[in-house]
């Protein structure tokens, strides 16, 4: 077995991939840039090497220095985890010649699965079932709209060296055809430095089911069974179970022989994903395969019980399969939920910040958390905004579910806003419960599964105003000094020896008025609090950020963090966020103006699609912002013009500044 292992990745895979190297008496060494001096990964490795600055393109890409750090730590393998290196041919055959064990498939097997247009001609050619498609040479904006006519729309664009959603977009009129093209290719320019593009036949609610399959140097080959990745935001997975539900053994069986025919018609080793289509007439069609492990590779080791990157060390190490077809088998159902942060109700954008509060579920043997994360990390621009995968099992689909649900109830985070409260409205969805599920669900159900902002806070006001009241004691008993407390500052709202008070608590753009009055039960103080026209008795301890409380009898648990904005409490999966306000503020003024054309997010402006005074139409996209490899466009509210644009292609924006002035044309 290999010496020291080389990860060339960062985060939460390699964070999973050390803890199997460790098991197995391997030394590990990591690679951090500028912003991951710190991290996760970099504290768990035997060894760590800096790589470089903090984009990817300057550090975690940079496959001739890796090799370099690798010769001069002594590492005799590398393994890539996923993205970034892990399906790049030229890396592999970097460490080939080097002597260094590329932990993946050969050479020969990325190169022939790396473009997708490609491995449709393989795949055809080895009988695997194929979506009708284009993917040849004609790459003319006239040729690929010819096909997609003949095919009939709606179909989907796709970046032929693509993956995770970059560079793909669904057309469902000719209209659209030319637009949709333009973005497409200037995505996967940007992502893979490649805009070849293949057109196919988009299928409608069609589930999405991937194969995991593992071969050795000895031609050998098996399937770990299949996982359901069809509920994604942006061709981008979210949640994933295994094994995919409805699936018969038959169909299982054919699956998985398509997939290893698959595998087997490239030479493949390692290992390896092959994701189909499969529609609701149970016929299935090969989508891509990914030459690498997968995200959501978790779940086939919570229903098989083995661990696939050790299977994945031995078969680099030129040993056989651990086990044979008929050994392995399914036990139980797995989910797994990616935390990440994000804004479902701005598009799934990704948000950025540092992680003030991170208080994951406690893990057992139902519930692991993958994560590359602590308590007080940044969420960067520069990466994948993945916070975490929370991993659960049980013996059934609906025992696992239930066991999703309270986990997530259970995982807190604050500091950035969080998919959270989202995957648990869907994962609590009648629709998803009875497996009504399809790779349109977020969309088909998106009303239902978005937060409401005009959610009922009240239940959770007087739970906050507690926390206030025993802080506020602590406060006075310790002569602490607590920058954040509204109790520390010089105004009307203080604790004094009255038995009333008023505390005002603003959530969101609303105020509450909290009326408090303190009395003693025994030795034991309690306090009276009436909300509007409802009355609470309310008492509790507070332990750090714990606050156990009896609001009317009920007793429960709350997390509690403070931070410069207020306050945040988490309890019984719900969340509150709130400042308190002084109780003789009077009318505050109205500020709010039109907020404009401002960016949504950190980012750099990567095209400006119109002139300034050029003529538009309503709807036009006028700009468009990149972050985290993803596009976000500005539209005309309106027909009119661009007065002028702020900021030019190239350009760094903070989130919220205004990027350009919009002039619309009269009415006649």
């Amino acid at each position: 077995m290999f010496s020291k292992l080389l990860i060339a990745n960062r985060g939460e895979i390699s964070c999973r991939i050390i803890k199997t190297a460790k098991r197995m008496g391997i030394l590990t060494v990591a690679l951090y840039s500028d912003i991951d001096k710190q991290a996760l990964h970099v504290k768990m490795a035997d060894e760590a090497v800096y790589a470089g600055p903090s984009p990817s393109k300057d550090s975690y890409l940079q496959a001739q220095k890796i090799i370099n750090i690798a010769l001069k730590v002594g590492a005799d393998a590398i393994h890539p985890g996923y993205g970034f290196l892990s399906e790049n041919a030229t890396f592999a055959n970097l460490c080939q010649q080097n002597d260094i064990v590329f932990v993946g498939p050969p050479v020969n097997a990325i190169q022939a699965m790396g473009s997708k247009s490609e491995a449709k001609k393989i795949m055809e050619h080895a009988k695997v079932p194929l979506v009708p498609g284009y993917h040849g040479e004609d790459q003319s904006a006239e040729g690929l709209k010819s096909h997609a006519d003949k095919m009939g729309y709606p179909v989907l664009l796709k970046a032929a060296a693509g993956g995770g959603g970059k560079g793909m977009r669904q057309v469902w009129q000719a209209s659209e055809f030319n637009d949709a093209l333009a973005a497409a290719k200037r995505e996967a320019m940007s992502s893979f430095s490649d805009d070849l593009m293949l057109v196919e036949k988009y299928l409608i609610e069609p589930r999405h089911v991937e194969i995991q399959v593992f071969c050795d140097n000895f031609g050998e080959g098996v399937y770990l069974f299949e996982r359901d990745c069809s509920v994604q935001r942006r061709h981008q997975k979210i949640i994933e179970e295994a094994p995919a539900f409805g699936m018969t053994e038959e169909l299982r069986a054919q699956m998985g022989e398509a997939a290893l025919k698959a595998a087997k018609a490239i030479d493949y080793a390692g290992a390896g994903t092959v994701e189909f289509l499969l529609d609701s007439n149970g016929q299935f069609y090969f989508m891509e395969m990914n030459t690498r492990l997968q995200v959501e590779h978790p779940v086939t080791e919570m229903i098989t019980g083995q661990d696939l990157v050790e299977w994945q060390l031995r078969v680099a190490n030129n040993e056989p399969l651990p086990l044979p077809q008929q050994a392995l088998s399914i036990h139980g159902h797995a989910f797994e939920a990616r935390i990440y942060a994000e804004d479902p109700n701005n598009e799934f954008l990704p948000a950025t910040g540092k992680l003030s509060l991170l208080h994951p579920p406690i893990e057992s043997e139902h519930v692991r958390v993958d994560t590359g994360v602590i308590q007080g990390d940044d969420v960067s621009v520069f990466y994948d905004p993945m916070i975490a995968k929370l991993i659960v099992w049980d013996e059934t689909r609906d025992k696992a579910l239930a066991r999703l649900t309270k986990a997530l109830t259970e995982y807190h985070i604050d500091g950035v806003v969080t998919n959270i409260e989202f995957l648990y409205k869907l994962a609590s969805s009648v629709p998803f419960k009875a497996e009504q599920i399809d790779t349109g669900f977020i969309e088909k159900h998106q009303d239902s599964l978005l937060l409401n902002e005009q959610q009922d806070v009240e239940p959770l006001l007087p739970v906050a105003a507690l926390y206030l009241m025993l802080h506020n004691k602590q406060h006075l008993e310790t002569n602490l000094n607590d920058q954040f407390s509204p109790w520390s500052q010089g105004n009307a709202w203080r604790a004094n020896e009255l038995h009333h008070q008023k505390l005002e608590l603003m959530v969101g753009k609303d105020t509450f008025v909290v009326q408090v009055s303190q009395a003693y039960v025994g030795k034991h103080i309690v306090y009276d609090m009436k909300i509007g026209h409802q009355e609470y008795r309310c008492s509790g301890v507070l332990e750090n950020d714990q606050l156990i409380s009896t609001i009317n009898g009920h007793r429960t648990i709350s997390k509690v963090n403070a931070h410069q904005e207020g306050y945040s409490v988490f309890c019984s999966g719900k969340v509150i966020q709130f400042q308190a306000l002084q109780a003789d503020l009077g009318d505050t003024q109205d500020n709010a103006a039109d907020l404009g054309f401002t960016a949504p997010m950190n980012g750099t402006v990567i095209a400006i699609l119109v002139e300034p005074q050029q003529q538009v139409e309503k709807g036009q996209p006028l700009i468009v912002i990149e972050a985290m490899k993803m596009e976000h466009s500005l539209k005309a509210p309106s027909s009119g013009c661009v007065s002028e644009f702020y900021f030019k292609a190239g350009d760094l924006v903070d989130g919220g500044v205004e990027l350009l002035a919009f002039q619309a044309n009269q009415e006649a």
